[in-house]
């Protein structure tokens, strides 16, 4: 009997330490952005603690370590950390250290570098996830009635299909009104929302970026006159491990990245936004003249097979509803002409927001037709889309009007590569698929 109590208190004392380490972590660890040569890995801890990383390639014995970083009430308890001197087109798995112990959530966590195709190969296949209004539902703050968050299963779906890294598309948290006049609240909302245990896979093994819009930057429909979107920036850049940021004159939250040979530039349709409703400004904007000048010049400049614009709203569809460029229309035929005037090869625009998926397809005259996949929502309540549609350029049959994501994937040889688009629901069973070949996207039509 005393052996079996023995016995007995010792598990207990186990499952004690055990759990006390497993607290340590509030959320992730999450993988950011990668490179050729470099990963970044993104962890949160409940308090302040000291934080690196343990990690090898896949196969090999030969373990190497991060930096320490420790972290610390004022960002958040987050630690950031940059993994150096890997080898290109290699996967690695990791393992965090909280104070010295390791964190094993049961669980793989992994990452890869990019392939050193150019001038040797045909780049490889790659694919990516992308959606976009992810709410989590907090009862004590949120509006009374039913849940307006719901379908956290979809995220592990996503996870199952194992894209290379996923797209979010903004409102990818949502404030609050008890969160967005103060830096304590949003760092609270953008910590409940990463700490969902549905989300912990899918932030370990695959690669992550983003765009923001008006939920996850401030109010609902906010502009530039936010006081507060400062501190959002500062959440923004905190919470999430983009290659680089605020490419406008150190301003919001633009920023591009490559993957293998395909480039996305995303763009902040909220720091340079003017009032939505003051309709009689001369200067009406959502980008910007500096943004847009900075996309010109970044699209001429890309090699890329595809060249997908982000952004939080939509672009193409004609009909001023919601959020949609077209409720800033000079802007809009500036960025449309722009478009034009250069030519390039291969854009598709990507977009989230309206709580329902479509895709638009813009024919040109004299250009290759525009194509604009938007992706909505995630968990966040849906908006179900009913005819009339008022909108030209709308294929019917890709509306989906309950939780979905998109899977991208992009393959064939350098000169001939085809993006295939599927559209998933919550379990993962397939809503629509379509391809868009580079040659149909070609200057040379």
């Amino acid at each position: 009997m005393k052996k079996r109590n023995s016995a007995y208190c010792f598990l207990i004392l186990l499952f004690s330490c055990l759990n006390i380490n497993a607290q340590k972590v509030q959320s992730g660890p999450m993988v950011g952005y990668s490179t050729m040569k470099e990963v970044l890995l993104w962890i949160q801890t409940e308090e302040q603690a000291e934080v690196y990383f343990k990690y090898s390639e896949k196969g090999s014995s030969k373990n190497f370590q991060t930096a320490t970083v420790e972290t610390s009430e004022e960002n958040a308890f987050v630690a950031k950390i940059i993994v150096k001197n890997l080898e290109e087109g290699k996967e690695y798995e990791y393992t965090p250290y909280i104070n010295g112990k390791a964190f094993k959530p049961g669980y793989e966590m992994s990452f890869q570098t990019q392939t050193l195709w150019q001038w040797r190969k045909d780049p490889p296949e790659l694919s990516f996830a992308a959606g976009s209004c992810f709410y989590v539902n907090e009862k004590e703050v949120d509006r009374p009635g039913k849940p307006y968050g719901s379908d956290f299963e979809i995220l592990t779906s996503i996870h199952k299909d194992d894209p290379d890294f996923m797209v979010w598309m903004g409102d990818n948290t949502y404030l609050r009104e008890v969160d967005w006049n103060s830096r304590s609240g949003i760092y609270h909302r953008y910590t409940h929302t990463r700490s969902l245990p549905e989300l912990q896979p899918l932030l370990a093994n695959t690669h992550h970026y983003a765009i923001w819009d008006d939920h996850d930057y401030g109010p609902n429909d906010a502009d530039r006159s936010y006081w507060g979107k400062h501190m959002t920036e500062e959440a923004f850049n905190l919470f999430w491990g983009n290659l680089n940021t605020g490419l406008i004159e150190g301003e919001g939250v633009t920023n591009v990245f490559p993957w293998q040979d395909v480039e996305f530039f995303m763009l902040d349709n909220r720091w340079f936004r003017s009032a939505n409703d003051d309709w009689d400004y001369e200067d009406r904007q959502i980008f910007g003249e500096k943004q847009l000048l900075w996309l010109r010049e970044a699209l001429v400049g890309s090699h890329a097979s595809f060249k997908f614009i982000v952004m939080g709203g939509q672009a193409l569809p004609e009909n001023p509803r919601f959020e949609r460029f077209s409720t800033f229309e000079e802007e809009r035929q500036k960025f449309l002409k722009m478009l034009r005037e250069i030519n390039v090869p291969g854009i598709v625009i990507l977009s989230g927001d309206i709580h329902h998926t479509e895709m638009n397809k813009m024919e040109r005259d004299g250009y290759y037709p525009l194509y604009e996949i938007t992706v909505s929502s995630l968990t966040a309540g849906t908006y179900a889309l009913k005819p009339p549609y008022n909108n030209k350029y709308l294929l019917e049959e890709t509306i989906v009007n309950e939780h979905n994501y998109g899977i991208f994937t992009v393959s064939g040889p350098r000169t001939e590569r085809v993006l295939n688009i599927k559209v998933k629901g919550v379990n993962g069973e397939l809503k629509w698929e379509k391809e868009i070949t580079a040659e149909e996207l070609s200057t040379k039509r």
